[in-house]
């Protein structure tokens, strides 16, 4: 009851953060119910397990949305006096929690809905049974299976956010933003590792590819689009974590060169920026800049004049569901980022330091991230289409 008043009470930011938890939540849970959908109308088929393991993609980047955007509810931050009436760190970890799985639990409902009107089973609404050949309308509905699948979204996504934000032993729990004194940046350490699976990852892509070249066939997606698909799944995910690692060490990397040969006092605002928010702000681009260099090389796979079959209409939901939550986690994590400078910007401002200086700064960081990720988008995906031309 807590989590529901919290909810009604929230920032608008928040609400349209937590509608936003609903709407992916309601692909991810549509897209789970279209594959067992397929297993109905294909019993002896194997590709049933092979469309269920591609939801794992979306539902990844719907649970890492959700939880970037329970880490960025104002409520979930410990507050004096909070632990007195029985609000502490960890209770305050299960509020959002169960705010969490209430949002993704609109979402699956919402799945249910639009996905038995679709099938023809809820009569007299506009479009009812357009897709009933897709959807296995002929076959009874498991409703046992259904709700197990449309489970799975609130499940992991209130359990990823109980953890995420744990109270940690020897380490304070974050509170509002308050000035504090500068201290030495920690450098991320995930940038080797980051490396390390990025190159893993293309390799995994490059020997799917060439396994269907020879094979000459290739295992379909949701949808209808072939090329390798499990290995190419495998190989995005390994590509994504590789980049989600390695950035917060580029955007360390980004901010130390920004403050190399004798900077002024707009790019040392800068480089300290980049450096303090390394990690809040590199993992969500290292994901964004996965996603992009994904949607490259699938325009290769599938543009015009390639040769392969075109991508169906839940291959093309899974894109946009994933692409979604990347570009709105990585905005998430731009304003937490611009919240939690809030303080130490009015303390500049009160020393004498002019606005624009502030926001030069905030330019020169936000250019600096698009080159590089850019950069490295391309590189990327460059080296990720190789395989697929002939």
């Amino acid at each position: 009851m807590l989590a529901l008043r919290l909810t009604r009470g929230a920032h608008p930011f928040v609400l349209c953060g937590r509608l936003l938890v609903a709407a992916a939540s309601a692909g991810t849970g549509f897209l789970l119910l279209s594959a067992l959908s397929h297993a109905l109308s294909h019993p002896g088929a194997g590709g049933a397990l092979l469309r269920l393991t591609w939801c794992v993609v979306p539902l990844t980047a719907t649970v890492y949305f959700a939880v970037a955007m329970a880490r960025n509810d104002p409520a979930t931050l410990p507050r004096a006096g909070m632990s007195s009436v029985g609000l502490g760190p960890a209770a305050l970890a299960g509020l959002a929690a169960a705010s969490t799985a209430l949002s993704s639990l609109l979402g699956s409902v919402v799945a249910l809905l639009f996905f038995l009107h679709l099938r023809g089973d809820l009569p007299g609404l506009p479009f009812d049974g357009a897709a009933a050949e897709m959807l296995a309308a002929d076959r009874p509905l498991p409703l046992a299976a259904a709700l197990t699948l449309l489970a799975v979204v609130p499940t992991v996504a209130s359990l990823a956010t109980a953890w995420a934000l744990r109270p940690r032993a020897g380490r304070p729990a974050p509170v509002a933003p308050q000035p504090e004194p500068a201290a030495p940046v920690p450098v991320p350490s995930g940038l080797p590792w980051g490396v390390a699976l990025l190159a893993t990852g293309l390799a995994v892509e490059s020997w799917a590819v060439s396994g269907t070249s020879r094979d000459g066939a290739g295992l379909p997606l949701p949808g209808g689009a072939e090329s390798g698909a499990l290995g190419g799944v495998l190989g995005w995910l390994f590509t994504a974590l590789g980049l989600a690692l390695a950035g917060p060490g580029l955007t360390h990397l980004c901010g130390r060169v920004l403050q190399s040969a004798h900077p002024g006092a707009v790019r040392l605002l800068a480089g300290r920026g980049l450096q303090e928010e390394a990690t809040r702000i590199g993992r969500p681009a290292g994901v964004v800049c996965a996603v992009a260099s994904g949607t490259l090389v699938s325009a290769t796979l599938y543009g015009p004049g390639a040769g392969s079959s075109a991508a169906g209409p839940l291959t093309a939901l899974g894109g946009v569901l994933v692409a979604g939550c990347a570009l709105a986690t990585l905005l998430s994590a731009g304003v937490e980022a611009r919240r939690s400078r809030a303080a130490a910007n009015g303390a500049l401002l009160r020393l004498g330091a002019p606005a624009s200086a502030l926001r030069y700064a905030a330019g020169l960081r936000a250019l600096t991230l698009v080159v590089v990720f850019a950069s490295l988008t391309w590189a990327v995906a460059t080296l990720a289409a190789v395989p697929l031309r002939p």
